[in-house]
Parts: structure tokens; C-alpha cells; sequence
């Protein structure tokens, strides 16, 4: 199969182009990082770029937490014209299979359940509660403490901030692509990926890249909140498995099919500090009880439809991938 990576040079993308590579198929890296014409925008470099395609990884997008709208503009451009723009490349080219990097941000807070009202979905934290560091989410409707749990594929989405916003209708205008041309359509919805080739010192990395390039600065990792933050950390080999798998299996034609793409242990903030830290042999992380408007609580997803319809499982368990990541090869911004 011959397939286009949009995003084949950044950080998940690369990972993407080296699996295909390894199970027999033919992928063709697309990205404005080597080539600057090539540009989603672009509707003509993308027609020409979809030459002799039998499918696309479409991976690539402008990350971050976006928790304002300054530069909404910029989110908006990069993530929803930039696929826009693809997506009708596409039906000119007569290309029929996308998988998407979608993101479990669409979620907004994740799962919770009080003991008098089952599951509940707790609105925005208060910015009087964060800053007293009250951190908890309480039932909206009595104030009880909730316990976390896991979010499936059919949970109602509530993207907090305007990069989960466009993570979203990413996933919209995949889904009316697939049924304007009967093409089959997947969003991987992926959790918070690590692993080598991460960005490092970028506003738009994650936080397991922060608290990597503190410690190879010799500096503690700083946690925000009190650490407590459930995720679900899953390593960027078996994130690029996972679309290699949604290619191979193909998904039903004319509809976008949605996977959870996590290793399904939670694990929390403080806990992956913890373990870099160590792995680093670098100094303890300190827990500062800051915090970032738009971060969620709690959010972590039930992977267990992509395991069971793709036959995918993560492969690297989370001591592990953090011992590698510790001395992985990063990339500038």
C-alpha cells in the first residue's frame, strides 16, 4: 500500500513512515519541516502529493493546549483548513482510506462517578477552587467527591480549549468526507504520547518532554496541581502500531470509525515524574500546586475496542518506555 503521512517528520509522523516502512508498505512522508511547499493548505501541492496514494496517515496538525484564543486563528488554519483542504484533495484523487490522529481531548474531563448519581460530567474547574487547590471535580449535582473511570468511544465530547476544538471538527469533517464519498474513515484518538524524537523546550510538547529536558538541565521536574492528574501514557511506537493496523484492517465505507489509543494503565502526573526522574538519576520533582487554565482533572480512556476489533496491544509497558525515554534522542523546536 502505497500511503501519505502528512506530518511524516515530526515527532509521532516519523514513527508513523518507520512502521509502514517495516510491515512491506510504501510511505511517503509529507511535511513542511523538509519541504516547505509542502503545506496541507495547499490545495495544488496537496493534489500533487496525492499522486499514485492508496491512503492517507493524516498526523499532521498544530499541538498544544490552546487554552486561549489569541491564536485560535492559527489552531483553526493548521488543524481544520489544513485537513479541510486534504480531505477534498482526496475525493479529487479518488483516495478512499484515512486514518486520522484524532486525540482524547474531544473528551474534555473524563469519565466520573458520584455514589448517589452514577456517572456525572462535572463542568470547568473554577479558577477560585484551582487557585485554594481545590483540584478535585465534585458532583454538579450534590458536591460529592467522584471517582474517575474510564471513557469509552460513545462518551459526549466536550473539548475545553480551542486546540481540543479542532481536534473535534477534524473529526467532523472526516466524518461528512466519508459519507459524501463512501470512504472508510478512522480517528485514533490518541492519549499522552512519549518517546524518542520528542520535541523538546516547545509550548506546543507535551509534559512528559517537559519534565526530560529539566532533568537534562539538571533541574527537578516542576508538577502541577498536587500531581494527582490521571493519564494514560502510551509510548509513540505503539501509537504509529496502532495506525498501521487501522490501514491493514480497513473500517466500514461511508462512516468514521473512532479507537481510543492509550495503554490502558492510568497512571498519574506525579508518578510519571517520578519514575523519569529516576530512570534520569536526576533530582526529585517538586510539586508546586500550579496550575493551567484549560488542563482537565482526570482523563483516561477504555482502549479496549481497538484492541478487540484491530488486534492491537500496546507493547511497552510504562517502566520501561520511561527507562528508554530517559536517554531517547529528542528534537529541537
Amino acid at each position: 500500500m502505497r500511503v501519505l503521512v502528512t506530518g511524516g517528520a515530526g515527532f509521532i509522523g516519523s514513527h508513523v513512515v518507520d512502521a509502514l516502512r517495516s510491515g512491506g508498505h510504501e510511505a511517503v512522508g509529507y511535511d513542511v519541516r523538509e519541504d516547505p511547499g509542502a503545506d496541507v493548505r495547499d490545495p495544488a501541492a496537496a493534489a500533487r502529493a496525492l499522486t499514485g496514494v492508496d491512503a492517507v496517515c493524516h498526523q499532521a496538525a498544530r499541538v498544544g493546549l490552546g487554552d486561549g484564543v489569541a491564536d485560535a486563528a492559527e489552531y483553526v488554519s493548521h488543524n481544520d483548513l489544513g485537513t479541510a483542504v486534504l480531505l477534498a484533495a482526496m475525493a479529487g484523487a479518488g483516495v478512499r482510506r484515512l486514518v486520522l490522529a484524532g486525540s482524547m481531548v474531544v473528551y474534555g474531563e473524563g469519565l466520573y462517578e458520584c455514589p448517589r448519581h452514577g456517572v456525572v460530567r462535572p463542568g470547568p474547574r473554577a479558577v477560585g477552587d484551582l487557585d485554594a487547590g481545590l483540584f478535585e471535580p465534585l458532583c454538579p449535582v450534590c458536591g460529592a467527591d467522584l471517582r474517575p473511570g474510564l471513557v469509552g468511544e460513545d462518551a459526549p465530547a466536550d473539548p475545553r480549549n480551542v486546540y481540543a476544538t479542532t481536534k473535534l471538527a477534524q473529526e467532523h469533517l472526516a466524518a461528512a468526507w466519508a459519507r459524501s464519498t463512501g470512504g472508510s474513515a478512522v480517528s485514533l484518538r490518541y492519549h499522552n504520547v512519549y518517546g524518542p524524537r520528542m520535541p523538546r523546550d516547545t509550548p506546543y510538547a507535551g509534559v512528559a518532554s517537559f519534565f526530560r529536558s529539566a532533568l537534562a538541565r539538571g533541574e527537578a521536574p516542576r508538577v502541577f496541581e498536587d500531581g494527582r492528574q490521571r493519564r494514560d501514557f502510551v509510548h509513540v511506537r505503539d501509537v504509529a502500531a496502532a495506525n498501521v493496523a487501522a490501514l491493514e484492517a480497513g473500517a466500514p465505507d461511508g462512516v468514521l470509525t473512532v479507537y481510543n489509543t492509550g495503554s490502558g494503565e492510568p497512571h498519574t502526573i506525579g508518578e510519571m515524574a517520578r519514575a523519569l526522574a529516576a530512570a534520569c538519576g536526576g533530582p526529585e520533582p517538586v510539586v508546586t500546586g500550579e496550575y493551567r487554565l484549560g488542563d482537565v482533572r482526570h482523563i483516561t480512556a477504555d482502549s479496549s475496542r481497538l484492541r478487540a476489533e484491530l488486534g492491537w496491544k500496546p507493547e511497552v509497558g510504562f517502566a520501561a518506555g520511561m527507562r528508554e525515554f530517559a536517554t531517547a534522542g529528542m528534537r529541537g523546536a
